[in-house]
């Protein structure tokens, strides 16, 4: 596009998701800021995303719109919603924020068209072969400073720590042969079966395809010694190494 004086780029950016299961301004409100005192520079101007979807009881439009002004109030950026795409709010189209589909809802490109139905082997066939082709992993050797940002289409393995402050990312596993004390999150875009390994865990934040924990947490658990994070039924596990 540059024609028009721009270009249009993909970017990597980590989004936070508030999953919001009962309306309670309050408690939402009290549990969030204990969430950004214990990581304050991680939560500043930080994007997030308000999901409805897990509600069992309904929330009206000014209920939503309040939570959407106290979420900012604290200094989160909210970039948009979700909700059950089965039961979206009679109100939906009067939110002042965009309306995101699923994070798995949009491909990246849109299919081919179909001469013929296939059979149900000929696509699970597919599906499975396109699955085997694997990332090339990335491999870092230097340290990775705070403030900065490292991002791997495929497993990353960092062979030096990772500075507090720093962040890393990556599609697939995350390898540091060194002290993990920034964050690190693997399995960015859904994969469930990522795995994070340090040589020392020191993290401000872990996560796994959006499921995150903190280093308050984590310090209960393993801390300054080896570990792998992995996900087991929607929550991370830590394990020694």
């Amino acid at each position: 596009m540059t024609d028009s004086g721009f270009r249009l780029k993909g970017s990597v950016v980590t989004t936070i998701l508030l999953e919001v299961q009962t309306f309670s301004l309050d408690d939402i409100l009290f549990h969030l800021k204990e969430k950004i005192d214990q990581v304050p520079h991680f939560f500043n101007q930080a994007p997030i995303i308000i999901d409805i979807s897990k509600m069992k009881r309904g929330i009206t439009l000014d209920q939503f719109e309040t939570l959407i002004k106290s979420v900012s109030s604290l200094g989160l950026g909210v970039i948009g919603w979700r909700c059950d795409p089965d039961s979206t709010p009679v109100w939906g189209a009067s939110v002042t924020i965009p309306l995101l589909p699923a994070s798995k809802a949009r491909p990246i490109s849109p299919p081919l068209p179909l001469k013929e139905e296939p059979s149900p082997d000929v696509v699970v066939k597919t599906v499975v072969e396109e699955r085997l082709v694997p990332q090339a992993a990335k491999v870092i050797t230097k340290p990775i400073r705070s403030g900065q940002q490292v991002y791997a289409e495929g497993d990353l393995i960092i062979l030096a720590q990772v500075s507090a402050g720093a962040e890393v990312l990556a599609d697939g596993n995350i390898h540091v042969y060194g002290a993990l004390r920034g964050r690190a999150l693997a399995g960015v875009k859904g994969d469930t079966e990522a795995r994070i390994f340090c040589k020392s865990m020191e993290a401000e934040l872990v996560s796994i395809a959006g499921n995150f924990m903190l280093s308050d947490a984590l310090q209960n658990i393993v801390w300054k010694d080896g570990a792998q994070v992995l996900l087991v039924d929607d929550s991370l596990e830590i394990v020694p190494l």
